[in-house]
């Protein structure tokens, strides 16, 4: 429906951003996702062969996901739907869908682009199925969220996943130029700060063109910013990490896995990205001390000690001195020997134990406190480790229904390398003394 303004024109003078101006009229504008909308892309082949189903759309913000799906709704002459999971309730969404019903009952379609679609509950989500499943709808979802994690498995079996990547540089410049076409002027910016501008952008075309537009307002007459200035001007735009979201996860996970693979300094620089995306760094003491005890152990028994004292040391000296004190705790994990022998162990340990129930110590490592328990054979035939040679006795002391179990095998790195030379030298003990 026209309202007055469009009416009276006016709607085509307003101002208009420059991202929305430039905004896409053909799948084939879209810059950085050749491998969707290219020659062989995965949307130009679905609407070559003229089916077009649902379809979640996931990639980081600013890569094209709102226009796709537009531009889909275009291609296939299906009447355009745009709601948000940020603003819509199940009254909302019912509304949406009775009037889904009536256009198709007139014989069009309906595409329902769904911003933000992980933002509904399991519910919510159940109730797009039966309007799927019927062609009521075409659902085209879009996430910054892995899909895996956060849509019902219902749903996702219902739809296509699409993956938009974060535009590369060159796309970046690409769109940067295409702003300078439409503007009718260049950006005001040498080498160095064009490409600082760009690495701002952190791969979002979206926030490229708002920066772009910022460096227009605030340039004088004549005036070409180096990369301080455009620093100064645009104060640097905030990297991308939500500290609940998917790049939190990708990110620890990096960190840790560069520390288990002995780098580092791919682990010095996930350290800091963590860091510069505001984490809280008693959070990354807290992983530290895991991976102290899951991917180090006994291999260094210091590591735990270094990752304690650095978490004291960051109560101590607070930001932004503590977090050297996490920065030395992360290279000294990352280059310490590694095994991961205990985290196994105790895993093993934990599923015999859950598995055996509650099977009663043997009777001679027990205390006999009472005559009863003494006639029972408590206590009967213990051997005080002490008053034996090499302060070993060799007895046995796992139940006896479960017999004899090994859950900790070290490995020949680091410190482990000393214990299981003394577990070596036990054993053969225990198999001449234990036996008399």
């Amino acid at each position: 429906m026209t309202n007055l303004f469009e009416a009276a024109g006016l709607e085509k003078t307003a101002p208009r951003p420059l991202p929305d101006r430039l905004r896409p009229r053909k799948l084939d504008e879209v810059v950085g996702q050749e491998h969707l909308v290219g020659g062989g892309g995965t949307l130009t082949r679905m609407l070559r062969s003229g089916r077009v189903g649902s379809l979640v759309l996931w990639g980081p913000p600013g890569t094209g996901k709102t226009t796709v799906a537009r531009l889909l709704a275009a291609e296939t002459d299906l009447h355009f739907e745009q709601i948000s999971a940020i603003f819509t309730g199940v009254a909302d969404l019912k509304k949406v869908f009775e009037a889904a019903r009536g256009r198709r009952q007139t014989g069009r379609g309906t595409l329902l682009f769904v911003d933000e679609i992980h933002r509904f509950n399991r519910a919510q989500q159940d109730s797009f199925l039966p309007v799927m499943e019927d062609g009521t709808v075409t659902l085209v979802g879009a996430t910054t969220e892995n899909p895996s994690f956060e849509l019902n498995a219902a749903l996702l079996s219902r739809a296509t996943v699409l993956v938009f990547h974060a535009l590369t540089p060159d796309a970046v410049g690409d769109l940067l130029a295409r702003a300078e076409r439409e503007e009718g002027r260049p950006l005001p910016l040498d080498d160095d700060a064009r490409r600082a501008l760009i690495r701002m952008a952190d791969g979002d075309g979206r926030a490229s063109l708002s920066l772009a537009e910022e460096v227009w307002r605030s340039a004088g007459e004549d005036e070409i910013f180096t990369q301080e200035r455009l620093q100064a001007v645009l104060q640097r735009r905030a990297p991308i990490y939500d500290k609940s979201q998917d790049g939190h996860y990708n990110l620890i996970s990096a960190l840790h896995k560069s520390v288990r693979g002995s780098d580092p300094q791919a682990a010095l620089y996930y350290f800091c990205r963590i860091l510069d995306g505001g984490e809280d760094p008693m959070f990354l003491a807290r992983r530290l001390i895991r991976m102290s005890v899951e991917d180090i152990g006994l291999a260094d028994h210091n590591a735990l000690v270094v990752c304690n004292a650095a978490r004291d040391a960051y109560h101590m000296l607070g930001t932004p001195e503590g977090e050297l004190a996490l920065a030395e705790a992360v290279v000294y994990l990352a280059t310490a020997p590694k095994s991961n022998a205990l985290y196994t162990a105790y895993k093993a340990a934990m599923r015999t134990v859950k598995q055996g129930g509650s099977l009663l110590p043997p009777k001679h490592i027990l205390n006999a406190p009472t005559k009863l328990m003494k006639s029972e054979g408590y206590s009967d035939g213990y051997r005080y480790d002490h008053d034996e040679p090499d302060a070993f006795s060799g007895q046995d002391y796992f139940p006896e229904a479960l017999g004899r179990q090994e859950f900790y095998r070290p490995t020949d790195r680091g410190y482990e390398k000393r214990l299981s030379e003394r577990m070596e030298h036990w054993d053969r003990l225990r198999r001449e003394r234990g036996s008399s």
